[in-house]
């Protein structure tokens, strides 16, 4: 089951894919945010063109588990995305996932100067290896 994540950001989409059996995750792209109905597009494009099976937005919840304000732009894009495409999408939690990014290109030694660059690729990653891995071995 090839999956894949979206990271929205208020300047530019982070999209990861998983490998066809599901287990690990890989960059793919970053789109810049342009419009939601054009981004919707965009991605459910490259669902599409990479044959996968199901879409996983990030969303951030509160510390209580529940979806709050800053969860609601990843709401309309999920919306948007159903709109342009049949495949099952679902919302997963985003919490942290850019500080995860930041300090994972920290820990591999990047250069701050490279820190500096978009976390959004990386961030969709993290954020799709945690759905992978809470799922792993579910049906």
């Amino acid at each position: 089951m090839r999956i894949l994540a979206v990271d929205p950001g208020e300047k530019h989409i982070g999209l990861a894919l998983s490998d066809a059996s599901g287990t690990i995750a890989s960059p793919l792209t970053v789109i810049t945010h342009t419009k939601r109905s054009v981004d919707a597009a965009v991605i459910a494009g490259l669902a599409l063109e990479h044959a996968v099976d199901r879409i996983i937005i990030g969303q951030a919840l509160d510390s209580e588990g529940y979806a709050g304000y800053r969860a609601r732009p990843a709401q309309r894009l999920a919306e948007a995305i159903r709109t342009q495409t049949i495949l099952p999408v679902e919302l997963w939690d985003e919490s942290y996932s850019t500080q995860t990014a930041r300090q994972v290109r920290i820990e591999m030694g990047a250069p701050r100067q490279q820190r500096r660059g978009h976390l959004d690729a990386l961030a969709a990653v993290i954020i799709l290896q945690d759905y992978l891995d809470e799922h792993e071995n579910k049906p």
